[in-house]
């Protein structure tokens, strides 16, 4: 698929990694519809510099933690441009659960973001892309999803899920619709990352180094040209997953 003159709906498209996926496809041609949570403000201004490459952006804010936002959100979708090709799901609350402070709450306004709205919102997109023909839908997990993580309990479930939903969608609606994940590794620092813990997110990748938004950007824009490729996971982690390897023996 070419993005170039399709319409791309990104969940969590306002900053970091979602916000470089958003104008990532909108450099590539698409026209690109950015859902948020409360950043606004974030939101407009990236609608902005996409605009100013040539392409129409929309911002739409939903809180995706129920099923009521998820159906607010296709429904507005579905008003403002009408059908989708390129459904990328980066939505995600990087929410601390351990065990033995987790609410029922917490629990379910991750699960919610990462995993069920995704469900949710491809239930009400994807038979428009199958009907069109031709889609792509890109899910962006972590190493949570594939290790766990201490103190992350609902995150590392939420992307496991999400992963088992990325493999069975990909079954569920093909052959018009290809559904792959993107699993970055550490290409941008959470905010307050001191110096040593960036050095420490280096030296735990077998690069030796982070990556940058840019190349979670392009693995995305593979994926959605790659008419061949459905069902997979493709890692932009520098190594990480296999790094402690080194230490063997």
């Amino acid at each position: 698929m070419d993005p170039e003159g399709r319409v791309a709906l990104i969940t969590g498209g306002a900053s970091r990694v979602g916000g470089a996926i958003t104008l990532g496809l909108a450099g590539a041609g698409a026209d690109v519809v950015i859902h948020y949570r409360s950043s606004s403000g974030p939101a407009e201004a990236v609608a902005t510099q996409a605009r100013g490459l040539g392409v129409e952006a929309l911002t739409l804010q939903a809180d995706l933690g129920d099923k009521a936002g998820s159906d607010a959100l296709a429904e507005a979708v579905a008003a403002s441009v009408g059908a989708v090709d390129i459904l990328v799901h980066a939505a995600s609350p990087y929410i601390s659960t351990p065990l033995e402070s987790m609410t029922l709450q917490t629990w379910r306004l991750v699960i919610g973001v990462v995993a069920e709205s995704f469900l949710w919102l491809t239930q009400r997109l994807g038979p428009q892309m199958k009907l069109q023909g031709d889609g792509s839908i890109i899910t962006i997990l972590d190493l949570g999803a594939f290790q766990p993580w201490p103190r992350y309990l609902a995150h590392g479930a939420g992307k496991s899920a999400l992963w088992a939903l990325t493999r069975s969608l990909a079954v569920e609606l093909a052959p018009e619709v290809r559904v792959n994940s993107v699993v970055p590794g550490p290409v941008l620092p959470p905010p307050g990352f001191t110096e040593q813990q960036i050095a420490l997110g280096a030296q735990n990748t077998l690069l030796g180094r982070w990556g940058t938004p840019h190349d979670v950007v392009a693995a995305v824009l593979f994926l959605v040209r790659s008419q061949y490729i459905t069902g997979e996971a493709l890692f932009v982690d520098g190594g990480e997953r296999w790094a402690h390897r080194r230490k063997v023996g």
